[in-house]
């Protein structure tokens, strides 16, 4: 065995069957949530990116975010969190496209908007594309129809269909996340 050492032992073994169990040195090690990497990642992150205080979404602007999907997804930290949120439930396609869309209706220029329509088409709309999101036939085809002239709400049919789909689901389990409850509880204390 080429590259096997005596040393071998002292690396962790994770039980296959609960990932929440490492067993180092023939000791069994329960961990928690707060030791995954996405949790890590969003402290290490998301935390220093509200380093500085204005950055920081207030008590108040929590308190907004569990009254709306609306007030949460006008909020710039709200989006941030809630994308975090979204990739750990293996779903942040929808945030993504949401905030395309948005950004899509900006676009004053009919080439660039056309070229941005193609790439959203691609990107999230076709069947097997990268990150396609879950849309009815009769929306799919509505948005392949306005690839040729596209207007600023082409996407609205979509785009409408993505916030349902957040607003009925993930949204709701965001409010009874332990993220979101973390961060209430890190700016309850800043204080």
């Amino acid at each position: 065995m080429r590259g096997a050492t005596s040393d071998s032992s002292e690396e962790p073994l994770i039980n296959s069957r609960n990932p929440d169990v490492i067993v180092r040195n023939d000791k069994i090690k329960k961990t928690n949530w707060r030791s995954r990497p996405l949790f890590k990642t969003f402290h290490l992150r998301e935390y220093s990116m509200m380093q500085r205080k204005s950055d920081r979404p207030a008590s108040e602007e929590l308190s907004k975010w569990a009254e709306s999907l609306d007030n949460l997804l006008s909020s710039k930290c709200g989006i941030t969190v809630f994308r975090v949120f979204m990739k750990s439930e293996y779903c942040e396609e929808y945030v993504e496209f949401w905030v395309a869309c948005e950004e899509f209706r900006k676009i004053k220029s009919r080439a660039k908007r056309r070229s941005r329509a193609k790439q959203l088409y691609e990107e999230f709309v076709r069947e097997d594309s990268p990150k396609e999101i879950n849309l009815d036939f009769h929306t799919k085809e509505s948005v392949l129809q306005c690839l040729l002239f596209p207007s600023r709400s082409s996407l609205k049919a979509a785009q409408n269909r993505v916030y349902y789909l957040m607003e009925h689901n993930s949204y709701r389990r965001f409010l009874e996340s332990d993220l979101y409850h973390e961060l209430c509880k890190f700016v309850e204390g800043e204080r």
